[in-house]
């Protein structure tokens, strides 16, 4: 690789840029720092998702040919030590030690901010003992070379310092940067699809997420289920993922293949927030769950699992919608018929959606790679 020398450059590292939580708060930070005037790198492990067409024109991509996280080191190093950027943002471990690995060895004076997205000790909950040891001596290796470590929910701050044996006051908490684009800037194919999507349902429920267990949408269904039996509703299922067979056979099973929708994966999931009154989320576990405030964003009415972590911080503890507990179906019915007799403001939650994830969270994040 060939690499020609940038001043004040900024650089994010990213294992690829599918539609993940992660992903979308990185192509947020980089539209907000190239529209501030910032040149900007990606590097990728492997080049390729979802999102890589939505980069700025004037981004470089720079595809590191690492099908493992330790063939990534290298190439990171040799890009450090010849770029020079101002700052690097890793995501996600383990691809976070790596590069501080890369940092260390290319004696590289960027700053180095680290960046969690989900709460570890949840997500790594199946590790045995000796993965266990590796993922906690690894974080307390590494995560003290970086200039900043950065994690999304309080929560999720907790977390990483236990999980990590790090000081609790070294991890900054940033919620992710949300916006949503002007009517103009809506994707016709999604205004179409969401169009087809809802029908004439008069009730309209929606969820947005990869379809994996971590999101745990059958609970969804089986909530939704029940609620069907009070009054006429549909659900839709925004995402892709591996679990889409299983979801599709309990959708039929509970005789519900008018009701519940599942239209696939969207990059810009905004006309479907806006034919919807309630989104619905059901996860096992987050870090901090970005569609909660893109429904917020929407105007729309929430009703979430109480789940580590995200949800509660969001939602000011039900201030802003309604908590029910984890694995759940009848207390989720209940909270979604509750909600649809009493609907939130639609002003109030955009106010708190503003609050929450505004341009000041982009500004935190620049201000921690360039000072």
């Amino acid at each position: 690789m060939t690499f020609k020398i940038a001043q004040q450059r900024l650089a994010f590292l990213l294992p690829h840029m599918t539609g993940g939580g992660a992903e979308r708060v990185a192509l947020r930070l980089i539209q907000d720092f190239v529209a501030q005037g910032h040149p900007v790198d990606l590097l990728l492990m492997t080049e390729w998702g979802e999102l890589l067409p939505l980069l700025p024109p004037s981004v470089r991509v720079i595809d590191l040919h690492a099908p493992r996280i330790r063939d990534a080191i290298r190439p990171l190093i040799r890009y450090l030590r010849t770029e020079q950027p101002e700052g690097l943002q890793a995501f996600m471990w383990p691809l976070t030690v790596a590069a501080a690995v890369a940092h260390r060895f290319a004696r590289s004076k960027a700053r180095l901010v680290l960046s969690e997205h989900i709460t570890l000790s949840k997500q790594y909950s199946h590790f045995n003992y000796v993965r266990r040891t590796l993922l906690r001596n690894s974080i307390r290796f590494a995560y003290p070379l970086a200039s900043s470590r950065v994690a999304v929910s309080v929560q999720a701050a907790d977390d990483l310092a236990a999980v990590g044996g790090l000081d609790r006051s070294s991890i900054t908490v940033i919620y992710n940067p949300v916006d949503r684009p002007s009517d103009a800037g809506l994707n016709p194919e999604s205004l179409k699809a969401a169009r087809t999507a809802w029908g004439d349902a008069e009730t309209r429920i929606i969820t947005v997420g990869k379809l994996k267990a971590q999101k745990n949408q059958a609970l969804l269904i089986e909530a939704f289920a029940l609620l069907r039996r009070t009054r006429p509703a549909r659900l839709v299922i925004l995402g892709e993922g591996e679990l889409r067979g299983e979801l599709e056979a309990l959708v039929a099973a509970r005789s519900l293949g008018g009701d519940v929708v599942l239209p696939g994966f969207f990059t810009d999931p905004w006309p479907f927030y806006d034919g919807a009154q309630i989104f619905a989320l059901s996860s096992h576990y987050e870090g901090y769950p970005l569609v909660l405030v893109e429904a917020m964003r929407a105007g729309l009415s929430i009703v979430s699992t109480d789940c580590p972590s995200g949800p509660h911080e969001i939602l000011d503890g039900g201030t802003f919608g309604r908590l029910v507990p984890c694995d759940d179906a009848a207390a989720l019915a209940l909270a979604l018929a509750q909600m649809l007799d009493q609907p939130a403001d639609p002003a109030v939650m955009r106010t708190r959606a503003e609050a929450l994830s505004g341009q000041d969270a982009s500004d935190q994040y620049l201000a921690l790679m360039l000072k």
